[in-house]
């Protein structure tokens, strides 16, 4: 008998706004956890990426604090999440929930003016989606008060154990009252996050949901071989080529620029995402991602995580990652929230020996096929091929001396928060059922 959102608790407003955004099935991460944090439980929540733990998370935070009292500089409920790109997604999948109930929410994280942030602030918010290095910025100068604070959620808390948060999570958390409701969301309790949940969750109770390194159901694994660097730029191209969304990920942010740039000048529309990049280019460059303007995405692991982009049907390591935790979470992007996608790794004759080991330890097993541009395992994963949209035309350089007269201004390539490159990083949806394809299909339990 399936489990709807009613029959766990959840209120009928919130029920109401799920069901108008096409969510009228829990996935099982919520089923697991909802019934507990919607009494006002603590709760160590364990699954991977897109198993749905925002929502997870959102909605005990929202139902927690509907009959709350607003106040300037004083939240009630706090998310502290890795990456500028994951905060700005759960704000966006916080804010129908908020709604009906009256709730405002704002993101606090590095790399932007704080202005507007500290008027938000000012103006009173219920809940604050925050980067931990902003956040503390705003505690030590004194505009924001988390003493208030009713609910706690620290989300993916090994990525910010890996990013070397902890002691910046661990003293705003010790700035919130001992007697509040406190969520951890985290993937593995590695590098520390399991002092975490043991100094501030009390009487926690832990959920679980799928094996967290095992990758999801229905993802399929493919190596190709190539025979160099010449024939890799050609395969490289081909699957880029096709209609449907993808993620290319390399491991250097100029290399993640040139392929970007060499993809649109041939046709292809390709946008990068980077820590070279200023915070309005990258929301600009993955707005374009999102919205479709553009199918191709070329990104360094700052896209590992905390990106959830819909409708992703194609991952493709054109660097093969440099350890398996890496390989797990970059095709992560893909396979999401119960759809199907396919995740290629493309293998140097020298890359051979230490890409086998990666897979091993991921708990990949795939024959690796050698392939050229041409080969019909290629076609079969690039589909069908989108039209060709002609380069837009290089402005005009100016002449030199003008360049140098315009040189010293600040504007937005000054230099970035001290919190920033951290945070930016590596921040669900259903798509079309796709033909099956070579390669081979891992299947795992998802209760």
């Amino acid at each position: 008998m399936t489990t709807s959102f009613a029959d766990l608790g959840v209120p009928k407003p919130l029920v109401r706004v799920l069901a108008a955004r096409g969510v009228s099935t829990p996935f099982p991460i919520q089923v697991s956890t909802l019934p507990d944090t919607l009494s006002g439980r603590d709760v160590l929540g364990r699954g991977k990426t897109g198993s749905g733990k925002t929502l997870a998370f959102s909605i005990p935070l929202v139902t927690r604090l509907a009959d709350g009292k607003r106040r300037p500089s004083r939240p009630s409920g706090l998310v502290l999440a890795p990456t500028r790109e994951l905060a700005t997604q759960i704000c966006e999948a916080l804010e129908p929930l908020a709604g009906p109930y009256g709730l405002k929410v704002t993101t606090i994280f590095g790399g932007v003016s704080q202005t507007r942030q500290e008027a938000a602030l000012r103006g009173g918010v219920d809940i604050v989606v925050a980067c931990p290095g902003r956040l503390e910025d705003l505690m030590k100068q004194r505009l924001i008060s988390l003493d208030g604070v009713e609910i706690s959620v620290l989300d993916e808390a090994d990525h910010m154990a890996d990013l070397g948060f902890l002691p910046g999570v661990t003293r705003i958390l010790a700035s919130t009252p001992a007697g509040g409701q406190r969520l951890l969301f985290s993937a593995t309790l590695d590098n520390g996050v399991d002092k975490l949940v043991k100094r501030f969750l009390r009487n926690p109770v832990s959920r679980s949901v799928d094996e967290v390194s095992a990758p999801p159901a229905a993802m399929t694994h493919h190596v190709f071989h190539v025979a160099g660097v010449e024939a890799k730029k050609e395969l490289v191209h081909r699957l880029a080529s096709g209609a449907g969304r993808r993620i290319l990920f390399m491991r250097t942010k100029h290399q993640a620029r040139k392929l970007a740039r060499q993809l649109t000048a041939s046709g292809v529309p390709a946008v990068d995402l980077h820590g070279n990049l200023s915070q309005p280019a990258r929301e600009r460059n993955l707005a374009a991602f999102t919205a479709g303007q553009t199918r191709v995405l070329v990104a360094t692991d700052i896209a590992a995580r905390g990106v959830h982009v819909d409708d992703v049907e194609l991952v493709v390591h054109v660097d093969p990652p440099a350890e398996h935790k890496a390989y797990l979470h970059r095709s992560g992007r893909t396979a999401r929230a119960g759809s199907a996608g396919d995740v290629v790794t493309v293998v140097l004759p020298e890359q051979r020996r230490e890409t086998q080991l990666l897979l091993r330890k991921a708990g990949i097993a795939v024959t690796p096929q050698q392939v050229v541009a041409d080969s019909a395992a290629v076609h079969a994963l690039t589909g069908e091929v989108a039209p060709f949209r002609q380069p837009a035309a290089k402005a005009t350089q100016p002449a030199r001396g003008a360049r140098q007269r315009r040189r010293g201004g600040a504007g937005e390539h000054s230099h970035p928060h001290k919190h920033s490159r951290a945070e930016a990083s590596a921040t669900q949806g259903r798509r079309r059922a796709r033909r099956p394809q070579q390669g081979t299909r891992v299947t795992h339990s998802t209760s």
